[in-house]
């Protein structure tokens, strides 16, 4: 069966750092509804504005200009409106898949648009998945719900795909158009559809997977590589703390070699690195393999918040400082710089180890949303720094923490820890 891609209607189901921008790239070739439970972020969107900073404006405005020109027909339109699904043939996914408070995958948001799309799933539709998941999870757990919400048979009534994310949240410079995209399809006419459909869009190419399953596995291992690098040089600088070396300084040392990969420590947050493993951690271990090495990087990984305030404290005491009902202040809780994206900051483990000690913690930043902070992490944070910090904790370099005298907001003898290695390394007293 040969597909037209001139007569696709596409709908991209979830409109966050992902979601929105792939449906304003599509939204200027295709007909394109951008669909989202959330109500205010419809409104948001529909008035031309994205609290995410990940939309290109002008592209948006020109890809809704183009609905309304061409009476729907090609451009972009939105809706929380699950009705509105029914006007479409391809449905992309684009739906958070967390982790639980056991570090266990939470598809919750990936099941419940599985079931929302079953119910409007027409024959020949393609229901593609770019949800970041564990090999086997589109056809094992994604396909069973369609096929029960629709009454359709898997690749004879409907057919699926995965493309995985590749989004760099904050990053302007690899853009979604600019990263090559991994494509898949459930039978090689699909597969054949998924990748031009994705091809037209994509300037920096695609890759065609050989199966749904290697195309899942590739975006899983991506991640599970980088965290276990970041590990290991986490790993350094918990050993050359106790050397009183500085863990910069070897790896710039080390990194005269060609081949030194020259990752840097630091907190690993945000919602793949500290995700993804244990999505293909908990695919393993249902195969009876314990995945000693992935787990171990996350272990080392998930406590170096705790390291960071606990050396603070340390260092507090050997100032001479009383630590019980001082002040500290951290710059930052995004899980990166210049972004306002919380998702999963790490940032939040020093928050709460310090407040452990009895000190009170502010915490200031120009990018994240005071209201999702608050919703996310039960923390209020300040609008304008205060003075008489008794240490101050830089975790996150935006680009306004450049210009901040920090002897302006502490004490004489107060503690300063730049976990990203950012500031003037002659005012700090430690760093990763």
């Amino acid at each position: 069966m040969k597909r037209n891609l001139a007569e696709t209607k596409i709908a991209i189901i979830g409109l966050g750092y992902v979601g929105l921008p792939l449906a304003v790239e599509f939204g200027k070739k295709y007909a394109v509804l951008g669909f989202d439970i959330n109500k205010a972020r419809i409104e948001e969107l529909s008035a031309g504005k994205d609290r995410t900073n990940e939309a290109d404006l002008a592209g948006l405005k020109q890809a809704t200009d183009l609905y309304s020109s061409t009476n729907g027909k090609n451009g972009l339109c939105f809706s929380s409106d699950a009705e509105s699904l029914k006007t479409c043939n391809v449905f992309i996914v684009t739906v958070p898949t967390p982790i639980n408070n056991f570090k266990a995958p939470d598809l919750t948001p990936l099941i419940s648009a599985s079931t929302m799309i079953g119910k409007v799933l027409k024959k020949e539709d393609i229901v593609i998945y770019e949800s970041t998941v564990y090999p086997g999870c589109t056809e094992e757990d994604c396909v069973p719900v369609l096929e029960k919400f629709s009454g359709l048979v898997f690749n004879k009534d409907f057919y699926c795909g995965y493309s995985p994310e590749r989004i760099n949240p904050g990053d302007r410079v690899n853009t979604l158009t600019k990263i090559k995209k991994v494509t898949s399809g459930s039978t090689p006419v699909i597969a054949d559809f998924v990748d031009s459909l994705y091809a037209s869009i994509i300037t920096a190419g695609t890759h065609k997977a050989p199966s749904l399953k290697v195309a899942e596995a590739s975006k899983a291992i991506e991640n599970a590589q980088r965290d276990v690098n970041i590990s290991f040089v986490n790993e350094l600088a918990l050993i050359f703390d106790k050397m009183g070396i500085d863990t910069n300084d070897v790896i710039d040392a080390a990194g005269t070699k060609w081949n030194f990969l020259k990752y840097k420590p630091g907190l690993v947050g945000g919602h793949c690195i500290g995700v993804d493993p244990y999505y293909l951690a908990h695919k393993a271990e249902s195969l009876g393999i314990h995945p000693d090495v992935i787990l171990s990087g996350r272990r080392v990984n998930d406590n170096m918040g705790l390291f960071v305030a606990s050396k603070v404290v340390k260092l507090m005491i050997n100032k001479g400082q009383k630590v019980n009902e001082s002040k500290a202040l951290i710059l930052g809780i995004t899980f990166k710089e210049n972004c306002p994206d919380i998702r999963n900051s790490k940032v939040i483990d020093i928050y709460h180890e310090l407040k452990q000690y009895g000190i009170t913690v502010d915490v200031y930043d120009p990018h994240a949303n005071k209201d999702e902070v608050h919703e996310e992490f039960g923390i209020t944070l300040i609008d304008k720094l205060q003075t008489n910090y008794s240490a101050l904790i830089l975790a996150v370099s935006h680009n306004e923490f450049a210009t901040i005298n920090i002897k302006d907001y502490t004490i004489d003898n107060a503690v300063i820890f730049d976990t990203k290695a950012f500031l003037n390394r002659d005012i700090v007293d430690a760093r990763l």
